[in-house]
C-alpha cells in the first residue's frame, strides 16, 4: 500500500504506520527509516517526518540513525488495528470467498472503519480464528479481559456486556525470547485443547519462562510450575501472556 506524503496526522495514517512497525518489528529490534520507506514505497524523508510526529504523540520511540520502536501506547493501537485487519482477511476469504491475493488490499480499506463492537462480533462469527489466510500470521488477542474464548461466548449468549479493557494486550508465547517471562492471561482454544493444556499446567494465571526456542520453527521449551516441557510452535501461537519484557 502506497502512502502519500503526510502533512496532517490522520487516524488512518497513524494506524497504518503503527501497524507497519508492529509487522516489521516483531523480532523486537528498532525499525529503520529505510525499512519503513521500502514497506510503503515512499521517500525516506516523508517517513522521517511522520516518525517525528508519532514520537511527539508518544506512539513510538524514535532516534535518527537508530530507528523506531513502539511504545506501550503505540503497541495497543498497532495490535488493535492488526487484529481487525487479519479478522477481515479471514472474513473476506472464508465467507466472501475472495482469493488470497485479493484479501489484503480489501482489508486495508475496511479496517479503519470497523468499530470495536463489530470486531468482537466478527470474531465470534468466525469462531475465533487463529491465523489470517494470506500469510498465516497470528491474529492478535482481543483487549477484553477474558481468559478463554468460551468465556466470551458464554457472556454473549447471556446477553451481558463485558465492561473494561485490558491495560496491555497479551502476546503469544512465540513472541518471547529465551529467558523472558510472562503470565498466561488468555488461551484461544476449544474445550479439548484447553483440557490438554490444563493437564500440562498451562492455564490462565500460570507463570512461564521461555527456556529455549528451537531454530527453524521448532518447539519451544518452557518452564511452567517448576517443570520443563516442550510445546509446538502452533500451540504457542494460541497461548497469550502478559510479558515482563516483549
Amino acid at each position: 500500500m502506497r502512502l502519500k506524503k503526510v502533512n496532517k496526522l490522520s487516524n488512518r495514517s497513524i494506524e497504518d504506520y503503527l501497524k507497519a512497525l508492529f509487522l516489521l518489528s516483531e523480532n523486537g529490534k528498532p525499525v529503520s527509516t529505510t525499512e519503513i520507506a521500502e514497506h510503503f514505497k515512499i521517500a525516506p524523508a516523508s517517513v522521517t517526518e511522520m516518525l517525528k510526529k508519532l514520537a511527539h504523540k508518544e506512539y513510538i520511540e524514535y532516534s535518527p540513525y537508530h530507528g523506531a520502536c513502539l511504545t506501550v501506547k503505540g503497541s495497543r493501537v498497532a495490535e488493535k488495528i492488526t487484529r481487525k485487519h487479519r479478522l477481515l482477511e479471514r472474513f473476506l476469504n472464508d465467507i466472501l470467498k475472495l482469493k488470497k491475493d485479493e484479501v489484503h488490499v480489501q482489508a486495508c480499506e475496511m479496517e479503519h472503519a470497523l468499530s470495536d463492537e463489530a470486531e468482537e462480533s466478527l470474531c465470534r462469527f468466525l469462531n475465533h480464528p487463529d491465523h489470517c489466510p494470506d500469510d498465516n500470521q497470528t491474529i492478535p488477542a482481543c483487549d477484553l479481559p477474558f481468559a478463554t474464548c468460551s468465556d466470551c461466548v458464554e457472556l454473549h449468549e447471556k446477553n451481558l456486556e463485558q465492561n473494561g479493557k485490558r491495560d496491555l494486550i497479551p502476546v503469544p508465547i512465540n513472541r518471547l525470547k529465551d529467558g523472558e517471562q510472562g503470565k498466561i492471561s488468555f488461551i484461544r482454544a476449544g474445550q479439548k485443547a484447553l483440557k490438554r493444556l490444563s493437564d500440562m499446567g498451562l492455564t490462565p494465571g500460570a507463570e512461564i519462562t521461555v527456556v529455549k526456542s528451537a531454530p527453524f520453527h521448532g518447539p519451544i521449551e518452557l518452564l511452567v510450575r517448576g517443570s520443563r516441557l516442550a510445546i509446538g510452535r502452533g500451540m504457542t501461537e494460541t497461548i497469550f501472556v502478559e510479558a515482563e519484557k516483549v
